[in-house]
């Protein structure tokens, strides 16, 4: 295999974030020298419909043979990056009081054609942490409930809904961050439950969310030592590959979470980071800072520890695999000639029938 090809391969391994309201230079570089894996928008690129819209519609062609995915994390509450006029949905765990699959169902069938109105193919949502520590400081009303069976029926029923609407889903924090007490972007949290525990809670909802086929599951930067005393979740072989493919069964994609997250940078850095990631079995992993500079060095050191053999290339290979049958799965429909703009675009984005369907969330306070 040639330099050139094996680089265009592990390029498909990054999803970027970026800072401003347009594909900055620096990113279409990096997908014209290694390819690119996807995109990821965050507060700091949204302006309006029309320029998400345009984005949007700029990234999923940075590589003509595999296109990007084109993300977001629109969860409702505190973490929604597309603010109004889109519909502004309330915490999830108002859906989670509201105990009601349908009214779950309503939601994400709205969520996904405000997402496919702009052009976005996946969604990092929903989190299927089980909120179990009030303290929680990272997940709070971002979880659907406190009892695990709740959050796997509405977690489950959401992952069905858009995907059957065409936006892929991501289940989040693998193997669960609900019971931390500190925030995984500052600092690395602990959880000290046994496996059982783990079985018998945190695992529930990420067990339905196989079960629903949900296209990619997003792990946490927590330290569990009764499953692995020397790395992090995203990180250990022994929790993505033995527990989440193992013994869960998933065939799915599996992403890292923000890989410049204090809680595996401070110690290893992006580049090393990227690589033992691959290596533990996840098959993409994301660094949203934008510092074009650190993704174009944790890509070149996935290339060097591939060359180097100690990454193995079928774990590579793997991973591509896994992402390809997702995009020919959610991506296979031909693109737009061009985004929607003016009425068009706006008709589709915040309607009365969602701004009611989020009012009708928000009772559930």
């Amino acid at each position: 295999m040639s330099p050139s090809t094996l680089r265009r391969q592990v390029g498909q391994l990054l999803v970027a974030g970026f800072n401003g309201p347009h594909l900055p230079v620096e990113l279409k570089t990096l997908a014209r020298e290694f390819g690119l894996g996807g995109v990821v928008l965050f507060a700091r690129n949204v302006v309006d419909p029309e320029q998400v819209a345009e984005v949007c519609y700029e990234a999923a062609r940075l590589d003509p043979q595999l296109p990007p995915w084109v993300s977001v994390d629109q969860e409702g509450g505190r973490v929604a990056r597309l603010k109004a006029p889109f519909t502004e949905w309330p915490p999830m765990a108002t859906l989670g009081r509201s105990g009601d699959v349908q009214l779950a169902e309503r939601f994400a069938r709205a969520l996904a054609s405000e997402l496919k109105a702009v052009g976005i193919t996946l969604d990092f949502a929903p989190v299927l942490d089980v909120h179990t520590n009030p303290k929680n400081p990272a997940i709070g009303d971002r979880a659907l409930a406190e009892k695990a069976e709740d959050v796997a029926r509405l977690g489950g029923a959401i992952i069905r809904t858009l995907q059957t609407e065409g936006i892929a889903a991501c289940g989040k924090h693998f193997p669960g961050h609900g019971d931390t007490g500190t925030d995984s972007h500052h600092e690395r949290p602990l959880v000290e439950h046994p496996i059982e525990r783990l079985r018998e809670v945190e695992l529930v909802p990420f067990r339905e969310a196989v079960k629903a086929q949900v296209a990619a599951i997003m792990t946490a930067h927590i330290f569990l030592p009764a499953l692995d005393e020397q790395r992090p979740a995203t990180l250990s072989r022994r929790i993505v590959t033995d527990l989440l493919r193992g013994e869960l069964g998933y065939q799915g994609i599996i992403f890292t979470d923000d890989l410049d997250m204090n809680a595996v940078a401070a110690e290893y850095g992006a580049p090393e980071s990227a690589v033992l990631a691959i290596d533990a079995g996840c098959d993409g992993v994301l660094i949203c800072s934008g510092n074009p500079d650190t993704q174009a060095a944790a890509l070149e050191a996935i290339v060097h520890a591939v060359e180097d053999d100690r990454l193995r290339f079928s774990r590579v290979e793997d991973a591509l695999a896994r992402q390809r049958r997702a995009k020919e799965r959610f991506l296979a429909a031909p693109i737009a000639t061009r985004p929607r703009t003016g009425r068009a675009l706006r008709d589709l984005i915040g309607r009365d029938d969602h701004r009611a369907i989020a009012a009708e969330m928000a009772q559930f306070v």
